[in-house]
């Protein structure tokens, strides 16, 4: 219909037509030039490839999670959900039976496990709105300081601070009057938006360490928060999820990690090995040699359960009603959007 004949043309020749699962062995493995480049031998098998965010979650999904109370032990590989979260974030969620979501991508059969159905959200900025906000931020030369004389990570820092200053209550209970919708950059999912921009209410003329900690705080409450929006869509369409599984550069910040476990309201499982996306990759690679029959076999064996972080469930009013304003922040801009493009 736009013009692009070409693509169908000698049976799809120009953008290749043979299609393989993931993990599946090609040609005679290694060629003796690549080997040569690469220091290995020839004809070491070499697998059919994933992108990098469907490695990660073939990396986690399928872990052993026997004996650490989890419920999705006795359900399903389908009642996980893997998040691959770092400058952006994936969520990664399988199938029997295809399960169309709005605002989430897929279902692609075999795109991720094979024999099941891949839907994936996302989320268009994680890791760099808050950097963003952090780094723009008045304190951040003294944070910077601070941090770097104790020989500490600016978020590690910001994370002993937020401790320090919640007193008696729950650290998450910060941010009461600070609310943030983190669309910087539009959203991918579950509005399919890209034109919904950032929010931030709640904001004061003070610009100290305490503000930045607790602004800090709330945007990482605010990406839990979308990763919930995403979730229920999912769970409406018929997905059945129970269980988190993360992984990426964020999952190391014990307090991103907290957050989104009491926001869901779910477990949320951490890999032993933190670059899961070279789990996936080795889990593919040891498809093609022959090693495991399947690719289900391998993520078995091939995935270790590090740490499993519970939510905590008597603060869970607290963050439904956060969950009512994140959703209202952005029916109200949509409102704002609809004054100003009117007659």
């Amino acid at each position: 219909m736009i013009g692009l004949e070409d693509l169908v043309a000698d049976n799809y020749r120009k953008i290749g037509n043979q299609v393989l699962p993931p993990g599946a062995s090609l040609g005679n493995g290694l060629t003796p030039e690549a080997a040569k480049d690469l220091g290995l031998p020839p004809g070491t098998a070499v697998a059919a490839s994933l992108i990098d965010a469907h490695a990660g979650g073939l990396g986690v999904i399928g872990a052993d999670v026997r004996g650490h109370g989890l419920v999705c032990e006795g359900q399903p590989v389908t009642s996980r959900l893997a998040v691959i979260c770092g400058t952006s974030s994936c969520h990664m969620g399988i199938s029997k039976d295809p399960i169309f979501v709005p605002g989430v991508w897929g279902p692609y059969f075999s795109a991720m496990v094979p024999g099941f159905w891949l839907n994936e959200g996302g989320q268009s900025v994680t890791g760099k709105l808050i950097d963003h906000l952090v780094q723009g931020h008045a304190a951040f030369p003294e944070l910077q300081a601070k941090a770097t004389a104790r020989c500490q990570s600016v978020y590690a820092y910001l994370n002993s601070h937020l401790d320090l200053i919640k007193k008696a209550q729950p650290v998450g209970f910060l941010t009461v009057d600070l609310h943030v919708w983190p669309d910087f950059h539009g959203n991918r999912s579950p509005l399919a938006d890209l034109t919904l921009k950032g929010m931030v209410t709640g904001l004061k003329l003070s610009q100290d360490l305490d503000d930045l900690a607790i602004l800090y705080l709330a945007t990482v409450q605010a990406i839990a928060l979308g990763t919930r929006f995403i979730i229920e869509a999912m769970k409406a369409a018929g997905h059945s999820i129970s269980t988190l599984f993360l992984c990426g550069g964020l999952s190391k910040n014990p307090l991103f990690v907290q957050m989104h476990a009491d926001i869901t309201g779910m477990p949320v499982v951490l890999s032993q090995e933190v670059e899961s996306v070279l789990v996936g990759a080795a889990i593919l690679g040891a498809c093609a040699s022959g090693d495991f029959a399947s690719v289900q076999a391998a993520m078995a064996k091939m995935s270790k359960v590090g740490k499993v972080v519970f939510p905590r469930l008597e603060d869970k009013k607290y963050y439904d009603k956060k969950y009512q304003v994140f959703l209202k922040l952005v029916e109200h801009q949509k409102e704002y959007s609809a004054i100003m493009n009117g007659d």
